[in-house]
């Protein structure tokens, strides 16, 4: 695929994420279409920093490494990669730790977990 078709491809992609998320009441939107680099790919969920992709070729750690320095240089929050194939669902891919700084205060436990040997295990 040529420079240019990667690019409105991927621009599609970020213009459909964005409608995605917005159906579920986030204000997201899109990076503007001449400024590859230069903004987020998307922008409006608080404390995560979406990398945007659209690609039949999984290349998820040189993602998350791109994901990583994009969320260090714009400051936007947790980096996270979303992305689909072809006729495929979207899907979110996230650091462990990071997931539990967003989502690990609503642990069911209470917060009474204890981190043993890489796993969560309840207290006593």
């Amino acid at each position: 695929m040529s420079g240019k078709s990667s690019q409105a491809k991927g621009r599609r992609a970020e213009i459909e994420l964005s409608k995605i998320l917005q159906s579920y009441g986030y204000p997201v939107e899109a990076g503007r279409a001449q400024s590859y680099g230069e903004v987020p790919d998307l922008s409006g969920i608080p404390g995560v920093h979406i990398e945007c992709k659209r690609a039949e070729t999984l290349r998820l750690s040189e993602w998350m490494a791109q994901a990583e320095r994009d969320a260090q240089r714009f400051g936007d929050g947790l980096p996270a990669i979303f992305f689909r194939r072809s006729r495929s669902p979207w899907c979110v891919v996230m650091k462990l730790e990071d997931w539990m700084a967003i989502y690990g205060a609503r642990c069911k436990c209470g917060g009474h977990c204890a981190k043993e040997n890489g796993e969560n295990i309840q207290k006593t």
